[in-house]
């Protein structure tokens, strides 16, 4: 099957053949429990409306097609390809089998540079060169036996004791998944940025989007791409079944009774607007209280400032500790009977702070008061659970967890929403209007006004799907340790400043430099390829806590590497020993 590449003679002789390995990747999925052989996007699930007759033949929404694996004739138009082909699952195996592991060693970049020289063979190329000894594909060979144990879960390590100079040990045991599969999945970690590689560690603003999204949005408006609800036709029967699906994957996702507690919505700013301008405008009233922590971001903050302004009520700010830890404390003394509701973040986007907001929530309560979770850095690094935290509201954007900008969701517990009322009119979301009076729908429509975002709610859906499959869990205890290894190897450069050291923090690094503006930190970081925010990150109010205007935050997602991590220190090294 290792033949030298006479079709392609810029790529090295000795790559797999990619039919082969397509067909291989194929027959393998094909025959594992509860996936389909087609792999890829999965097809809508909504049946076809009585009385319409399907021509002899018909495959579905879309039709499977081989892929070509050599370049076209200049000038030659190829046929369209749907996602469903089954040549795609050689492409998809890392997002589907995404613990898979490598033993054969063999760099990523083998593989990752294949696309520059033909991108429709580069995509296929999954196979890598066996190492002695080395099962025939790294997607299929069992996982080599060794302790299971991570060098961050080790308490003496955790810590950081000892030498700081010393670096903290490579673990024994093998991570949850493998690094270079998922990155493969990312195609933006391809591009390179003045001649170097991209490093992303900007994840705090936006995330990356895997193959799987992009994919999906792509099956979207090539197949089904339709307004919902209101019509008898197949593409609106599709658009409406693949939306309706991420609603109901959003509600699986974070824990919720029932489909109807989820709101789509663009963005946690919007929705917590929405919030505000509803349950807000019709239960706050003159002298009532609402409750933030000084860890909020803006869009926390503005809008019950909006809404205490017209109404007349009073915000009060739960106090940090110097390591950016809320007192609890505190908030305890806050808490009274005119209390109304308690907003806060679960994961500061600023610090990396991890707020106690199973406690925040039990006190407000406790008081007589609602409470509202900003899950917009916290959904992407650890498990949800809405029931269990007991919100009342909880909002997070989906461009924060890998999936489109301009989507987000509210989650609402289904009494509280039943007696909001709607915040905008139109569309969709009534059930009679005439000249004199309108009726409205029950929530979730209730709140989605007019026409969706339809395409990137599904896209939302597609990416909590592909988080499923690597386990939230494996994506945290992996995030963990790369901050502790950044953290080991940062704190000791003088002049370093870490701004947030609280015990329990995300993946969020803020910090500052002597001698230097965060803005020049920023710039030479780009001039190396790496992308962090440089700025006060919409959250003045935290950073002037500690004496800041704006820091430098790099914020690490699973797809980073401890590698990408030493292309940093190695950038803050230099500027401190220029200073020095």
């Amino acid at each position: 099957m290792s033949t030298p590449d006479s079709l392609n003679p810029g790529l090295p002789a000795g790559l797999p053949d990619p039919a082969a390995l397509a067909r291989l990747a194929g027959e393998f999925f094909a025959a594992l429990p509860g996936v389909t052989a087609a792999g890829g996007v999965p097809v809508p699930s909504q049946p076809h409306p009585p009385g319409l007759s399907l021509p002899p033949g018909h495959a579905g929404p879309s039709t499977p097609a081989a892929i070509p694996v050599i370049g076209a004739v200049p000038g030659a138009g190829l046929a369209p390809t749907s996602p469903q082909a089954p040549a795609n699952a050689a492409a998809q195996a890392p997002s589907l089998v995404p613990h898979a592991q490598a033993p054969n060693g063999v760099p990523d970049l083998a593989l990752v540079s294949a696309p520059g020289y033909d991108g429709r063979i580069g995509s296929h190329v999954l196979g890598v060169p066996q190492a002695p000894g080395a099962q025939p594909y790294y997607f299929v060979s069992a996982p080599p036996s060794a302790p299971s144990g991570f060098y961050f879960l080790d308490p003496a390590v955790a810590g950081v004791q000892g030498d700081p100079q010393t670096p903290p040990p490579v673990p024994a045991g093998r991570p949850p998944f493998d690094v270079n599969a998922i990155r493969r999945d990312f195609p933006i970690l391809s591009e390179r940025v003045n001649g170097r590689p991209l490093v992303w560690f900007d994840n705090a603003a936006t995330t990356q989007k895997p193959q799987a999204v992009i994919d999906r949005l792509a099956h979207f408006y090539a197949h089904e791409n339709s307004n919902i609800h209101r019509a008898a036709h197949e593409l609106a029967a599709r658009a409406t079944d693949a939306y309706e699906g991420a609603r109901e994957t959003v509600r699986r996702f974070i824990g919720a009774a029932s489909v109807e507690e989820i709101i789509f919505v663009r963005g946690t700013t919007e929705a917590i607007n929405l919030v505000a301008k509803t349950w807000g405008a019709k239960n706050i009233g003159a002298g009532d209280e609402i409750i933030v922590s000084h860890l909020e971001h803006h869009a926390n903050i503005v809008p019950w400032q909006q809404l205490a302004a017209d109404k007349g009520a009073v915000i009060k700010v739960i106090p940090v500790d110097d390591t950016g830890q809320v007192k609890l404390d505190e908030y305890r003394k806050l808490l009274g009977p005119r209390t109304k509701l308690v907003s806060v973040t679960q994961v500061s986007n600023a610090l990396g702070t991890v707020v106690p907001v199973h406690e925040i929530v039990a006190m407000a309560h406790a008081a007589g008061a609602k409470a509202l979770v900003d899950g917009a850095q916290s959904v992407s690094h650890m498990r949800v659970d809405v029931r269990a935290i007991d919100a009342d509201f909880f909002v997070f954007s989906g461009h924060k967890i890998f999936a489109p900008t301009g989507i987000g969701v509210v989650y609402g517990k289904r009494e509280v929403l039943e007696d909001m009322p709607p915040w905008q009119g139109g569309g969709n979301m009534i059930s009679d209007v005439t000249f004199e009076k309108t009726t409205y729908h029950g929530p979730p429509t209730r709140f989605e006004a007019g026409t969706g975002n339809i395409a990137d709610a599904v896209g939302l859906g597609a990416a909590l799907e592909y988080v499923e499959r690597i386990g939230i869990e494996n994506i945290g205890l992996y995030e963990h340790g790369l901050l502790d290894y950044a953290t080991h190897h940062m704190r000791p450069i003088k002049g370093v400043r870490l701004i947030g050291t609280a015990a329990h923090k995300a993946s969020v690094l803020s910090f500052v430099l002597d001698g230097y503006s965060t803005e020049q930190v920023g710039r030479a970081f780009n001039e190396e390829g790496i992308a962090v925010r440089t700025g006060h990150h919409c959250a003045q109010p935290i950073l002037r806590r500690f004496g800041l205007e704006t820091s430098v935050r790099p914020s690490f997602a699973f797809y980073n590497t401890c590698e990408e991590i030493d292309r940093m220190v190695s950038v803050v090294r230099r500027l401190a020993s220029r200073r020095g």
